[in-house]
């Protein structure tokens, strides 16, 4: 019988949720809240201690729907895995070259270790709600039916221009082939795509190693392939940095996409936990020790052992984790990545 293996990625610095992502602690080590039956998130226990890591809790999620789970993470991380998810195995990459050459990586050493898997591939740092496990369950098995490539699409709750989207083509039951992908598109363009009935990518895909290493080579990735089984050190110092849907995806011929039936959001910056913990009656969100004096639409953040306390503002992301210090507004929070690159 074929195996489900799931692979949680957990080599990502989280640059948009600096202070409490860092180079040296990033987000998928930290707790960002208890999670309700419901799937969404109470505020009320949301300190940074005491409660499971957005790593513990996707290795979890993984664990409901896998016969073997692995963590894939850079080398600087590796040591700290077994603190978060003890039972998964870990995967390190040779060095970040984002999220092509990583997973590329991962069902290469995975196809050594199992006979013919099917491989579910996760972020670390997404909320998802009640309904995620027939979800995944399901992608694997498109992927195990069609030999083809299988992404998770969300139905638009907004226009956002901060995720990618996917336009559905070709019907087949529960699932439709890839028409198109699109990259964080403007605001007006968002707008028509949601009207329009495309997917947010969110990022989750299910695949075999042989269909994902088909479709790579058509992409024009056969040499890096051929350097993998070789040397995987040298492949990845020879290799650009890349996305799986830049570098496999957006060219593939047998790509589909499983209308995802749960809440889901990228934990990617400070203006989401607006949209996945409950807030107090003037709509502000908090998480840690916080205080909000006449305050309106904020989003306040401490870790262990920090305090914020914000008055007289409203729509304002505040947030402090070990004595560092970030205040943006919210609808600019995607802009806190420009704090890490002048830091770096």
């Amino acid at each position: 019988m074929t195996e489900t293996v799931a692979v949680v990625l957990a080599g990502g610095r989280g640059t948009r949720l600096y202070p409490a992502s860092t180079a040296t602690t990033p987000k998928q080590f930290r707790t960002f809240g208890g999670e309700r039956s419901d799937g969404a998130r109470s505020s009320s226990d949301a300190s940074d201690g005491g409660d499971e890591s957005l790593l513990a809790r996707t290795v979890a999620r993984a664990d409901a729907v896998a016969d073997a789970v692995y963590v894939l993470t850079r080398p600087a991380y590796a040591d700290r895995i077994g603190d978060h998810a003890p039972d998964a195995e870990v995967l390190v990459e040779p060095e970040p070259r984002d999220t092509g050459p990583a997973m590329l990586y991962a069902a290469r050493e995975l196809a050594g270790r199992h006979d013919d898997p099917v491989l579910v591939n996760l972020p670390s740092d997404h909320h998802m709600g009640d309904g995620y496990a027939a979800a995944l369950s399901r992608a694997a098995g498109v992927a195990r039916d069609t030999g083809g490539l299988v992404t998770l699409g969300v139905t638009p709750t907004r226009a956002a221009t901060g995720y990618g989207y996917i336009e559905p083509g070709e019907r087949h039951g529960d699932y439709a082939a890839v028409a198109s992908f699109t990259e964080k598109p403007d605001a007006e363009t968002a707008a028509r795509f949601r009207e329009q009935g495309y997917l947010w990518n969110a990022g989750v895909f299910a695949w075999t190693p042989a269909a994902l290493f088909a479709a790579a080579r058509d992409a024009g990735l056969g040499e890096f392939l051929d350097a993998l089984d070789r040397d995987p050190a040298a492949a990845f110092a020879g290799v650009g940095s890349v996305s799986i849907d830049y570098a496999v995806m957006e060219s593939a011929g047998d790509a589909f996409v499983l209308p995802a039936d749960f809440a889901w959001d990228d934990l990617g910056a400070w203006d989401a936990f607006e949209r996945v913990l409950d807030g107090d009656g003037a709509g502000n969100v908090s998480l840690g020790e916080t205080l909000a004096v006449d305050c309106e639409n904020c989003v306040l953040a401490a870790g262990a052992d920090d305090h914020v306390a914000a008055v007289g503002v409203s729509d304002l992301a505040v947030a402090t984790y070990d004595g560092r210090t970030v205040v943006v507004p919210k609808g600019e929070a995607e802009r806190v990545r420009d704090v890490v690159d002048a830091l770096d």
